[in-house]
C-alpha cells in the first residue's frame, strides 16, 4: 500500500486535524464497519469507482458515492467498503471546527454522507480535478492544502464559546455536566444547545456520550483481557447494562462481540 500523511500549517491547522492519502490498499475483508468518533471528514475518491454504503443490517447497497463526498458527524456506526480499488484522500477535521467551511448548520448533516458538490459547488470538483492530475502523493496533498487555503481562508473565523465547550467536554466526557457548561460561560442552557448544534452537529450531552464510548474503545484496545465492570465504571456508567445499551447503539456491537471482531485499525469493524 502507498500512504502519506500530511499535517497542514498555519491556519488550517487550527481547523482540520490531517490529510491522508492512500492507494493500492488491499485487505482480506471486503466490508467495514465504521464507528462514531466525533469526527467529520472530507473525502476526495480519485478513481472513477463508485463506492458503496451499506444498510448496517441486510448489507444491501442504500447509497452510492462518487468523486468527492462529506461525512456529518454521527452517533451511529456507518458500513462501508474496506478500500480495495481505492485512491483516497481524507481531510480530517479538527472536532468542533468544520462549520467555517460549510454554508449549512452542521446539525442537518448528522448521519449524513453528502456529494461534497451540494456544498461547495464546482470548487472541490475542481480541486479534485486538480489532484488527480498530480501524480506524486506529497505533492497532491501540499497542492490540497493550498487549494482549500485560497477558497476557504477568507472564512476561517473562530466560536470562542465552541471552542471552550468542545474542549472542556473532550477533557471530561465522563463527568462535564450541562449546568457546569453554563456557570462557567454565562449563556443560557437555550442557547448553549442551539449554538454547539450548529456548530459541531449534535447537543453537548450527546457529544460527551461519543467521546465516552470512545474512551471504551481505547480502553478495550489496551490489550490484554478486559475487565467489563471496570471499562463501564471508567467511562462513567452507573451500570453494566447501561454500558451495553450505550455501546451497541454506537457500534451495533455488544462490547464482547466487539471485542471478538476488532481490527488493529480503531474504530474499523470488519464485516465481510
Amino acid at each position: 500500500m502507498i500512504s502519506q500523511i500530511h499535517f497542514p500549517a498555519e491556519p488550517l491547522n487550527y481547523f482540520i486535524e490531517s490529510f491522508y492519502y492512500y492507494k493500492d490498499y488491499n485487505p482480506a475483508h471486503l466490508v467495514d464497519r465504521l464507528l462514531p468518533d466525533g469526527n467529520v471528514q472530507l473525502i476526495f475518491e480519485l478513481t472513477d469507482v463508485p463506492k458503496y454504503i451499506y444498510d448496517n443490517n441486510t448489507l444491501t447497497e442504500i447509497q452510492s458515492c462518487r468523486n468527492t463526498w462529506f461525512a456529518g458527524l454521527r452517533n451511529e456506526p456507518i458500513t462501508i467498503p474496506s478500500g480495495r480499488e481505492s485512491e483516497m484522500i481524507i481531510v480530517s477535521f479538527r472536532k468542533g471546527r468544520a462549520y467555517p467551511f460549510l454554508n449549512e448548520p452542521m446539525f442537518a448533516l448528522k448521519n449524513y454522507v453528502i456529494d461534497a458538490e451540494l456544498l461547495w459547488e464546482n470548487q472541490i470538483l475542481d480541486i479534485r480535478s486538480r489532484l488527480q492530475e498530480i501524480k506524486n502523493p506529497r505533492e497532491k496533498l501540499v497542492c490540497l492544502e493550498s487549494k482549500l487555503l485560497q477558497y476557504y481562508g477568507s472564512k476561517l473565523a473562530t466560536n470562542g464559546f465552541v471552542d471552550f465547550a468542545v474542549s472542556e467536554i473532550s477533557k471530561n466526557p465522563t463527568g462535564l455536566r450541562l449546568k457546569e457548561l453554563i456557570a462557567q460561560t454565562g449563556y443560557s442552557k437555550k442557547h448553549i444547545i442551539k449554538t454547539f448544534k450548529e456548530k459541531v452537529g449534535t447537543s453537548p450531552k450527546e457529544f460527551a456520550k461519543i467521546l465516552r464510548f470512545q474512551k471504551a474503545i481505547k480502553l478495550i484496545e489496551a490489550g490484554g483481557k478486559v475487565d467489563w465492570s471496570s471499562v463501564a465504571f471508567d467511562c462513567g456508567f452507573f451500570d453494566q447494562s447501561h454500558f451495553i445499551a450505550d455501546f451497541k447503539q454506537f457500534s451495533g456491537f455488544t462490547p464482547s462481540e466487539y471485542f471478538s471482531r476488532k481490527s488493529d485499525q480503531l474504530n474499523y469493524v470488519p464485516i465481510i
